[in-house]
This record gives structure tokens, C-alpha cells and sequence, in this order.
């Protein structure tokens, strides 16, 4: 019987250490997975004592928009990527915020020649929907101070820049970021047959991205037929010129100028198709030649859908030159036919027919190196033959 009880306490001591370890094995994983589930919590709260754990990125982070470049070391909630043209009160109380901040921006570039019909443009746009940006290329900026809509514009001055010298400045997409639609019009155009708030209708039901008031060929100058105002038409995509100078446009024509293209005295941008034309632009390039033969790559989709010309709210277009130059701004479709031609010859032409031309030699290069280069690149647009 003395055996046996001193044999019994030793198979429990050896049972009760066999188990032990086991159980502080499993203690230790469970503890781990749970630490692990906790990883999006700086501490960890056992008990009564918070211990603190390491912080891994959870996924969540991983899943968020990547930071813009520089600002790595900032809390994201201190980082603003946009911004707009809105003032602000250097002194006294904050000025009773309007009923609905500006939803679009129109922007021209002006003389002060012009400044009458500035005038009657910007009363068209309503200054609750709209933001006003006037580009003084002439220098004058007081010479407006007088309109009453004035201290509600932003002006900017530099003298003998065109309009895309200064959209490429001072509209960055990040900066016109709050606004729907971006007009960027010349200041020779006259609305009389215009009407805004139709206009933003028109091209919102039928989800125009890039678009243009059309052009009133009677009493205008039309470069090509496309822009030219088709009576009893709300709006058209294409064209057909099968007689006339210039482009031949067939029923079937699916390159610009018959179909996907607008004119550069008056387009229209969504933000989306904004932010793709901006970057298009050059920065030492100060004409638009040969930029409206490619905006149609700034749409989303389809180029022949997305982008159209609007009849029933149309404009005149008086063609009267500005930044110097001579000529009467009469230029029809053949002579611009001829003149997208030449590559390299610019003699015998005025000084501002001669620049344009330098400009749109020097696009339609760096287009050209740049689709050689990308290798990556696909022409969306590109029509097996």
C-alpha cells in the first residue's frame, strides 16, 4: 500500500507538467492573434494597463489614394489638393456666403479696346453660378475698375501673352478643380443669341465634354465648316463638305475637323476633358494651332459623341486681331488648309501669321516624336486600314 501511494502523487506531478507547456503555447498564439486583430489600435488594453504595440499600416492605408508627392511627412488631413478663385476678406467679419459657391468658370483674355463687349459677355454668366477671370494682355487693369461686376473678377496682367499663356499659368487643373465647366472664350464674340444657362442644359443631357457655341456664318468669320450654326438644329456632331474649300468631309469622316473638333475662339471644357488639355499645352507655345486637332483624345469615350457644337445658342465672331499684327482676321477655310501644311516656311506672312505658324510647326513635331517615342502608347482612334 506504501507503493502505491508514493507512485499515485508522482503520475499527477508528471500528468499536470506534461500539460503545462502546452497550455503556455497556446496561451502565447492566442495572445499573438490577438494582437495581431488589434493592429489598427496604437495600444492594446489588458486588464487595467494599456501596453503599447507597434502600429502597422493596416489595410485600410494600403487601400486609400496615394498622398501627393512631398507631402509624405504631413497627416493627410492637412493636405488640400485643391483649390478655386474664390476671394476671401483680408479684414473685418467673413462676407455672408452667397446661396451656392460658383459652379463654372469663364475666363477671356481682354483689351482694353474690347472692354464694352467684355462687358455685355460677362452679363450673360451669372455671377452666383459663375467665377469671372479676366487675362489683361494689354497691361490695363484699371481701365475696368468701373464695371460693376469687376471687384468680383480675378484679374491677371502680363502684357503681349495670349489666352493660353495665361490658362496654362493660372488654370491648372487643381486650381479650377471646383468647377464643372471651364469657358475659355476670346473677348471678340458677341451674345446676342446666347444664352448661358440653356447652353450648360444643352451639353449636360447630351454629355458633351468638350463643346462650342456655334458660329453665325453670316455675319461671322468661319474657319471650318463644323462651327458654322445650322438653323433648326439644337446641336450637330459632324459635318459634310463635299463642294466647298477647305477640308472634304464625308458621311462617313471620323477625324477632325468633320467630326470630334472645336474651334479655339470659344470652347467649352468639362473639368475632366480640362485636365487632359491642360497638360497639352505647351508652355512655350503661345497659339492654339494644332492643339484643336487633338482635344478629341481629352474626352471620355467616344470623340464623335463627346464633343459637338451647339446651334440653337450661337455666337458672332468679329475675327478682330489682337496683341498687334495686321490683316483684316478674314481667313477661310483653304487658307488655313494651306498654311496647316507647310512645315518650316514662314516668310512673307505678318508677325503674328508668322508665329502662329512656328507654333503649330513646333506641336505638330513634339506630337509626332512623342507617339514615336511612347512605346506604350495605343491611338485610340487608330483605324486599321
Amino acid at each position: 500500500m506504501a507503493t502505491h501511494k508514493t507512485v499515485e502523487p508522482k503520475r499527477k506531478q508528471s500528468f499536470v507538467c506534461s500539460w503545462v507547456p502546452s497550455l503556455i503555447f497556446l496561451s502565447t498564439l492566442f495572445f499573438i492573434g490577438s494582437a495581431l486583430l488589434l493592429t489598427d489600435y496604437k495600444e492594446v488594453d489588458i486588464g487595467f494597463i494599456q501596453h503599447p504595440i507597434e502600429v502597422t499600416k493596416s489595410k485600410i492605408c494600403e487601400k486609400e489614394e496615394c498622398i501627393p508627392d512631398g507631402t509624405e511627412t504631413l497627416p493627410r488631413g492637412i493636405v488640400t489638393r485643391t483649390s478655386d478663385l474664390e476671394m476671401r476678406p483680408l479684414w473685418g467679419p467673413p462676407k455672408k456666403k452667397k446661396s451656392k459657391s460658383p459652379m463654372n468658370l469663364l475666363a477671356i483674355a481682354v483689351g482694353i479696346k474690347q472692354k464694352k463687349n467684355v462687358n455685355e459677355i460677362v452679363k450673360k454668366f451669372q455671377l452666383t453660378d459663375f467665377a469671372i477671370m479676366l487675362f489683361h494682355y494689354d497691361g490695363n487693369v484699371d481701365g475696368w475698375r468701373d464695371l460693376e461686376w469687376s471687384s468680383s473678377a480675378v484679374h491677371v496682367s502680363a502684357v503681349n501673352q495670349t489666352k493660353w499663356w495665361f490658362a496654362k499659368r493660372f488654370l491648372h487643373p487643381d486650381i479650377v478643380a471646383a468647377y464643372d465647366y471651364i469657358f475659355l472664350w476670346d473677348e471678340d464674340l458677341g451674345v446676342e443669341h446666347f444664352h448661358v444657362g440653356r447652353y450648360l442644359s444643352i451639353i449636360k443631357e447630351e454629355g458633351l465634354q468638350i463643346s462650342q457655341p456655334a458660329i453665325d456664318a453670316d455675319k461671322s468669320e468661319v474657319h471650318y465648316t463644323l462651327t458654322a450654326r445650322k438653323t433648326n438644329s439644337t446641336l450637330h456632331r459632324r459635318a459634310v463638305n463635299l463642294h466647298g474649300p477647305g477640308y472634304k468631309c464625308f458621311e462617313n469622316s471620323m477625324d477632325p475637323p468633320c467630326t470630334g473638333f472645336v474651334e479655339m475662339m470659344a470652347p467649352v471644357f468639362s473639368r475632366e476633358s480640362w485636365r487632359c488639355a491642360w497638360h497639352m499645352i505647351q508652355n512655350d507655345l503661345v497659339h492654339a494651332w494644332g492643339l484643336d486637332f487633338l482635344l478629341g483624345y481629352c474626352v471620355q469615350g467616344n470623340r464623335t459623341e463627346n464633343i459637338g457644337v451647339v446651334d440653337s445658342q450661337y455666337l458672332i465672331h468679329s475675327g478682330i486681331p489682337s496683341l498687334g499684327g495686321s490683316g483684316d482676321g478674314k481667313t477661310n477655310d483653304a487658307e488655313i488648309d494651306r498654311l496647316a501644311s507647310m512645315t518650316t516656311t514662314v516668310d512673307g506672312f505678318d508677325g503674328r501669321t508668322s508665329v502662329r505658324i512656328a507654333s503649330l510647326n513646333k506641336f505638330k513635331n513634339r506630337w509626332g516624336n512623342a507617339v514615336r517615342e511612347d512605346e506604350c502608347w495605343v491611338d485610340p482612334f487608330h483605324q486599321p486600314s
